[in-house]
């Protein structure tokens, strides 16, 4: 990847969107595309019981960060 704004970080943040933590797998940053897709689907999967359905905000937020983190990733090359 070339740095913030390439193209590369561009489809990382695509892929974010549609899968929380998918555009750090594609970046290579294996252990953060884990902890983004494990704290966004708890949240979600929490709020899909309908008992714990305050915890979808938590869940958005983890999964906006994913795709800002994707977009704004610099590599340490």
């Amino acid at each position: 990847m070339s740095g913030q704004g390439s193209g590369g970080n561009v489809l990382a943040a695509i892929c974010s969107f549609f899968v929380a933590g998918l555009g750090q797998l594609v970046q290579g940053r294996v252990l953060a595309a884990i902890i983004f897709f494990l704290l966004t689907w708890v949240n979600y999967a929490l709020a899909a019981t309908g008992i714990l359905f305050f915890m979808a905000l938590p869940g958005f937020i983890f999964h906006v960060w994913s795709i800002i983190d994707a977009a704004r990733y610099k590599s340490s090359d």
